[in-house]
C-alpha cells in the first residue's frame, strides 16, 4: 500500500483513513478516493442548482443583491 493512495483518500475524508483501508490494494483506493470526490462534485453541483431555484423565489430586482450576498 502506497502512503500516496493514502494520503489521496485521507485528504478526500478530511481525516486519516482507517486502519481497515490498509488492507486494500492501491487501486482499490484510488478508485475510493476518485468516488468520493465524483459525488462530493455532484452534491455540489445539486446544491448550486437548488440555491439558483431557490433564488427564484426572490424579487428579480433583489436578486443581484441577495445572489452577492449568499455567494460572495
Amino acid at each position: 500500500m502506497s502512503t500516496q493512495a493514502l494520503s489521496r483518500l485521507g485528504t478526500e475524508l478530511g481525516s486519516p483513513p482507517p486502519e481497515g483501508v490498509r488492507g486494500l490494494a492501491d487501486d482499490q483506493v484510488t478508485l475510493l478516493a476518485d468516488a468520493l470526490r465524483g459525488e462530493r462534485a455532484a452534491r455540489a453541483a445539486g446544491l448550486e442548482e437548488a440555491a439558483e431555484e431557490a433564488l427564484k423565489l426572490v424579487p428579480a430586482l433583489a436578486r443581484g443583491p441577495v445572489r452577492r450576498i449568499l455567494f460572495k
